[in-house]
C-alpha cells in the first residue's frame, strides 16, 4: 500500500507525526482498553464489516496488534492526527485522548520496526535518466550534451521521473543510447570523423528583446547566449535570423540604424550594421550585395518603389564564417543599444512584445542562430575533454596497449561508479584494438569510449543482493552502492573522487564520515541539479515553460515572465538550502528573489535591472511558496483561476494527502446564473458542489483553493474577481479550522507543522530511492523529522536523515518467487 495514494475513499489529509518525547513518556507502552473502546465509539460505527466505509473496516482489529497490521493503522493515525476523522458534524472524542492513542500506535508501530526493520527493494537494474544521463557525461567526460536532440522523454511514476520501475529499457531506445554513445565519443576525442552538421538555436517568439539579456555585457538589448561545444579546430558558419512578421514574412522594427554583435566567450567576431533594412560595411557604405528597395510593412512612408521588398530579405546577409577552437564556448548574439531612449521613445501598450503581428517594439528581434560545421577541421585539438580522457600519450606503439589499459581503467573506474575487474579492462581493450587498427590510437579510445557508454554497468544503477541470501532478509548495502545512492540523489550523477575513494576503503558508511560528505555535496554547484530535478518535480516547475495564458486576457505575459517565475522559484529553494535554513521557511519566509520585470508583475517598487536579488515584502502577503507566480500560473488555466487545481496542489503538496482522481465526464462550470448575471468563482464552486459525486472532494478542496483567489490566473494580486465584486477570501483545512486570504492559509497550515514536514520529507525520500514509499516506510519518515527536530527541522538535517535511515542504506532481498 502506497502512502503517496492510498486507496481509501475519504481523503486522507493528515500526515505522519513524529512521536515527541513528552507524548511518548506520558504514552502507555501498548494500546489499552481505553484505547479499543475509543475506536469502538468512534470508528467501528462507520468502519465496521458490513458497511465497510471508505474501504475499511476496523471491527476485527486490535490496536494491540498494530505492528502486524499497519497497513490499516497507519491509515488510521494520518487521518487522526490531520483531524479529518470523525467527520465534521459528527461526535468526536477528547483530543487528548486522539494525541494519546495515535502516540501510542506510532510507539508500537516504530518499535516493532526498529527491531525488525523493512527498508524496501528499490529496482535492482536503475536505468539512468535524461538528466542523470546528460550530468553523468559531463562529470565523466567533460563535455556537454544537449539530451533533448540524443533521448526521448523517461516515463515518471509516484511525481517523479527517476523511479526505477519505471525506467525500462526497449530495444528503440538502446538504439538512441547507441547512437549517442557514438555522437559523444567523436566529440570527446575530437575526432577527425566528424562531419559538418547545423544545429539550430530558436529564440521563444514571445521573448521581449528590450532589455539586456541574461549573460550579455550592458549597453546591449536581447538576443541569446549558447553554451556550444565546438567539436574541432576549424571553420562555422553563423547564420543569424530576424524575427518576422507572420503575414507577410517581412522582418519587423528595421527603419533605422541596428547593430548586431556576434561574439565567442565574451570577444567579438563580427558585427553586422543594418540601416533601414540594408546591410552596411562598418564604415556605413552599402554591402555590395544589398539592392532593392525597401518596403516598411504598416509604414505611412516606404523608402523607394515596390521592386525587391527588401524587408523581406532584411537578414539575408547576416552570417559569417568563423575560426573557432574546439571546445566548450559561449556563442552570443546581441543588439547594440544606441541611446537610452531607443526603445523608450516608442509607444509600448504592452510589455510583451508580438514581431509575428508586427509589433517589436520599434527594434528587429533576434529569431534563430543556425551554428553549421566544421569545415576544414583539425583533430585532436586541445580540449577540456582531451584533457580529462588522455591522461597518458604512448610514446612508440609497443607503449599504447599499456597506455589505453591505464586510460580505459580509470575511466571505467568512474562510469561504473566500482573498483573495475580485469574483465571489464579487457572488455574495453577489444574495442580499443579494434579501433587502433582501423584509425590509430585516438580511433581505439573512441570505440572503446563507445563501447563503454552503451554498456549496462553505465547505464544501469545496479544493486545485488550478498550470496546465498536469504528471500526477504534485510542487508545492508555496499559502500560503493551507497556512494551511488548520495551523489544520484544530491546531484543527479556519478560519485566524484573523494566520494568513491571513501566508498571503496568502506569508510563511508561512517556516521561522521557520511554527514560530512553530504553537506559537502550540498554545498558543490552540482548540488543545483537537486532543485532542478526534484523542487522542479515536486513544484511542477518543470511546466512553467509549456504555460501558455490567453494573450487577449493576459497581454504583458511572455517568456521574460515565465523564465523569472522559474528562477525566482528556484532561487528561493536554494537559498534555504545554502543558508540552511528550516524547511518550514518554506511556506513562512517573508522574502523572494525577483528581478524588475517580476517586480513590476506583482507591482514592487524600486527593483531595476535584470539581476536577480532578494527582497523582503512587506504587506504579508507574498513570500514563501504560497505567493509565487510559477506555482499560481501552473495551478491556474489559460482564462481563468482554478480553486481546484490549487486546493488539489496544496493537498497532494504541504498537506501529503492526494484525493482520488476525479470521475469522468465533470461538468463545466457555470458561468451566469439564470438572469444572466456573472458568478463569482466561489459561487461557482457552491453549484457545482451541489452535484453528489463532486461534493465529497470539493468539500476538501474548495477551501484551500479559494482564499488563492486573492491571485490572478497568472500570479497579480486584486480585490476582484470574475463578477467585479470584492472577493470572498475565506477557507478552511479539512479538520475544519478556519481561515481568511492567503496570509491565513499560511498561519493555518505552520500551526500544524507536521503534515508539512512529513509531505517534504516523503517527497525527498521517494526521490532518493527512486521507488514510491510504502506503508512500512512510515516509521522511518518519522524517525527522520524526530532526529531533525533539534535543528529547527533545517533542510540540510533532513537531508542528512535521509541518507542515515534505513530504506536508503539498507535493501531487502528478493522474495522467492523474484528469485
Amino acid at each position: 500500500m502506497r502512502i503517496g495514494g492510498l486507496a481509501v475513499g475519504v481523503l486522507l489529509t493528515g500526515a505522519l507525526h513524529p512521536l515527541s518525547d513528552a507524548r511518548a513518556s506520558q504514552a502507555a507502552s501498548n494500546p489499552s482498553a481505553d484505547d479499543r473502546s475509543l475506536i469502538a465509539r468512534y470508528c467501528v460505527t462507520c468502519h465496521n464489516d458490513r458497511l465497510r466505509t471508505a474501504q475499511l473496516t476496523l471491527e476485527q482489529l486490535d490496536p494491540a496488534e498494530a505492528p502486524a497490521q499497519a497497513s490499516v493503522w497507519e491509515k488510521v493515525i494520518r487521518k487522526l492526527r490531520a483531524g479529518a476523522m470523525p467527520p465534521m458534524g459528527s461526535p468526536r472524542p477528547d483530543p487528548a485522548a486522539v494525541s494519546d492513542f495515535v502516540a501510542t500506535l506510532e510507539r508500537t508501530i516504530d518499535h516493532a520496526a526498529a527491531n525488525r526493520p523493512h527498508p524496501g527493494r528499490p529496482a535492482s537494474a536503475h536505468r539512468l535518466n535524461r538528466a542523470e544521463y546528460r550530468n553523468a557525461i559531463r562529470d565523466l567526460l567533460a563535455v556537454g550534451v544537449d539530451v533533448a536532440d540524443l533521448l526521448p522523454p523517461d516515463s515518471g511514476s509516484f511525481g517523479f521521473d527517476n523511479i526505477g520501475d519505471v525506467l525500462g529499457l526497449s530495444p528503440l531506445l538502446i538504439e538512441r543510447y547507441l547512437s549517442a554513445a557514438r555522437r559523444i565519443s567523436r566529440v570527446a576525442i575530437g575526432s577527425a570523423s566528424i562531419a559538418p552538421t547545423t544545429d539550430t538555436f530558436r529564440v521563444p517568439s514571445d521573448l521581449t528583446q528590450d532589455t539586456t539579456a541574461p549573460g550579455q555585457p550592458f549597453g546591449t538589448r536581447g538576443g541569446l547566449v549558447i553554451p556550444y561545444t565546438f567539436p574541432l579546430d576549424g571553420a562555422y558558419d553563423i547564420r543569424l535570423r530576424l524575427a518576422r512578421e507572420s503575414v507577410t514574412d517581412a522582418v519587423t522594427g528595421i527603419r533605422g540604424r541596428h547593430d548586431i554583435d556576434v561574439t565567442i566567450d565574451g570577444v567579438r567576431v563580427k558585427r553586422f550594421t543594418l540601416v533601414d533594412g540594408r546591410l552596411r560595411h562598418e564604415d556605413g557604405s552599402l554591402a555590395p550585395e544589398e539592392r532593392g528597395t525597401l518596403i516598411i510593412p504598416g509604414s505611412r512612408r516606404n523608402l523607394g518603389f515596390y521592386g525587391d521588398d527588401v524587408a523581406r530579405v532584411a537578414d539575408e546577409g547576416l552570417r559569417v564564417r568563423v575560426l573557432v577552437r574546439a571546445g566548450p564556448r559561449l556563442l552570443g548574439v546581441t543588439f547594440a543599444r544606441h541611446s537610452a531612449v531607443e526603445i523608450e521613445s516608442i509607444r509600448q501598450p504592452f510589455l510583451r512584445a508580438a514581431p509575428e503581428n508586427g509589433d517589436s517594439h520599434g527594434a528587429p528581434y533576434l529569431s534563430s542562430v543556425a551554428i553549421t560545421g566544421p569545415f576544414d577541421g583539425t583533430a585532436g585539438g586541445d580540449t577540456p575533454s582531451r584533457r580529462r580522457l588522455l591522461t597518458c600519450q604512448p610514446s612508440a606503439d609497443t607503449a599504447a596497449v599499456a597506455c589505453a589499459r591505464r586510460i580505459l581503467s580509470t575511466l571505467a573506474r568512474r562510469a561504473y561508479r566500482r573498483p573495475v575487474t580485469p574483465a571489464d579492462v579487457n572488455d574495453l581493450l577489444a574495442f580499443f584494438r579494434e579501433g587502433r587498427a582501423a584509425g590509430g590510437f585516438d580511433a581505439g579510445i573512441e570505440l572503446a569510449l563507445t563501447r563503454l557508454l552503451v554498456g549496462p554497468a553505465f547505464l544501469l544503477r545496479m544493486e545485488f543482493d550478498p550470496p546465498n541470501a536469504r528471500p526477504g532478509s534485510v542487508h545492508a548495502v555496499s559502500d560503493v552502492e551507497l556512494a551511488s545512492r548520495l551523489s544520484f540523489f544530491l546531484w543527479s550523477s556519478i560519485p566524484d573522487e573523494e566520494l568513491l575513494t571513501l566508498a571503496e576503503r568502506g569508510r563511508l558508511r561512517d556516521p561522521g564520515t557520511l554527514e560530512r560528505q553530504v553537506r559537502r555535496m550540498l554545498a558543490d554547484l552540482k548540488a543545483h541539479a537537486l532543485v532542478e530535478n526534484f523542487v522542479g518535480q515536486w513544484l511542477y516547475l518543470r511546466n512553467v515553460p509549456h504555460v501558455r495564458p490567453d494573450r487577449q486576457l493576459f497581454p504583458d505575459f511572455d517568456e521574460n515572465l515565465r523564465q523569472a517565475f522559474r528562477r525566482e522559484t528556484e532561487l528561493f529553494v536554494e537559498g534555504l538550502l545554502r543558508d540552511d535554513r528550516p524547511a518550514l521557511e518554506l511556506l513562512t519566509a517573508n522574502y523572494s528573489f525577483i528581478n524588475e520585470r517580476l517586480a513590476r508583475h506583482y507591482g514592487v517598487r524600486g527593483v531595476y535591472g535584470e539581476r536577480f536579488r532578494r527582497v523582503t515584502f512587506e504587506d504579508g502577503v507574498r513570500g514563501g511558496l504560497l505567493g509565487q507566480g510559477s506555482i499560481l500560473t501552473v495551478r491556474s488555466y489559460v482564462n481563468r483561476t482554478s480553486p481546484v487545481l490549487r486546493g488539489v496542489w496544496i493537498l497532494e503538496n504541504i498537506l501529503g494527502a492526494p484525493p482520488p482522481p476525479p470521475p469522468p465526464n465533470v461538468p463545466a462550470l457555470v458561468d451566469t446564473d439564470n438572469n444572466g448575471q456573472v458568478l463569482s468563482m466561489r459561487e461557482r464552486m457552491v453549484q457545482h458542489r451541489r452535484n453528489p459525486a463532486c461534493a465529497g472532494c470539493h468539500a476538501k478542496m474548495d477551501p484551500l483553493g479559494l482564499p488563492l483567489e486573492q491571485f490572478d490566473a497568472v500570479g497579480r494580486l486584486r480585490v476582484r474577481g470574475e463578477s467585479n465584486e470584492p472577493l470572498d477570501l475565506s477557507g478552511a483545512l479539512p479538520n475544519g479550522k478556519a481561515f481568511t486570504g492567503v496570509t491565513g492559509l499560511r498561519q493555518a497550515l505552520v500551526t500544524q507543522p507536521d503534515e508539512f514536514l512529513t509531505t517534504v520529507t516523503e517527497k525527498m525520500l521517494t526521490y532518493a530511492l527512486g521507488r514510491g514509499l510504502e506503508y512500512s516506510d512510515a516509521p522511518a519518515v518519522r524517525g527522520i523529522i524526530k532526529g531533525a527536530a533539534g535543528t529547527d527541522h533545517r533542510l540540510s538535517s533532513l537531508i542528512v536523515g535521509i541518507v542515515k535511515s534505513a530504506p536508503f542504506q539498507q535493501r531487502q532481498a528478493a522474495d522467492a518467487q523474484r528469485k
